[in-house]
């Protein structure tokens, strides 16, 4: 897990092919004109979901973790609270289709996003993102989806 400010972000090249390919394109675009949906920026091993989501509480949410991609979070307005941990156990099966399963644990770290902040979720790590901030409720953000697993 990495957080950071977006002006940071290319700090992060070379640690993977696939994610130098997403920080280039962060460089040269600016999420927060992209339509709600998915944008693809190079093909299935990079792309972005932008939304519109309510927040839910952080109490009693679970973690979900991927095995195949990492989830860089941007909020493009308002803000979230999110969390991590190392500690958690599956609440149900792994969905191989949508790379996405569930657990629960105790949080071990966690922060805000929002004012040019992101998260770097990497496979494999828990993280519990889109949790109700102190001045948000609800956000439009960006999720870009980057292959690092095989």
């Amino acid at each position: 897990m990495m957080t950071d400010h977006l002006s940071c972000l290319g700090r992060y090249r070379g640690i993977h092919p696939a994610l130098d390919t997403a920080i280039r394109w962060l460089e040269e675009n600016d999420p927060a004109q992209l339509p709600n949906g998915r944008t693809e920026i190079d093909g299935q091993r990079v792309f972005i979901n932008v939304m519109d989501a309510a927040l839910r509480p952080a109490e009693g949410a679970e973690f979900e973790y991927h095995r195949l991609y990492a989830d860089l979070q941007i909020d493009l307005t308002g803000s979230e609270y999110w969390a991590w941990t190392t500690r958690a156990e599956a609440t149900g099966p792994f969905d191989e289709t949508a790379d996405c399963g569930f657990a629960a644990g105790p949080e071990e770290s966690s922060g805000l996003l929002g004012e040019g902040r992101f998260a770097l979720f990497l496979p494999g790590e828990y993280h519990k993102p889109s949790c109700i901030s102190p001045v948000s409720d609800a956000l439009r953000k960006a999720v870009v989806k980057i292959r690092m697993g095989d």
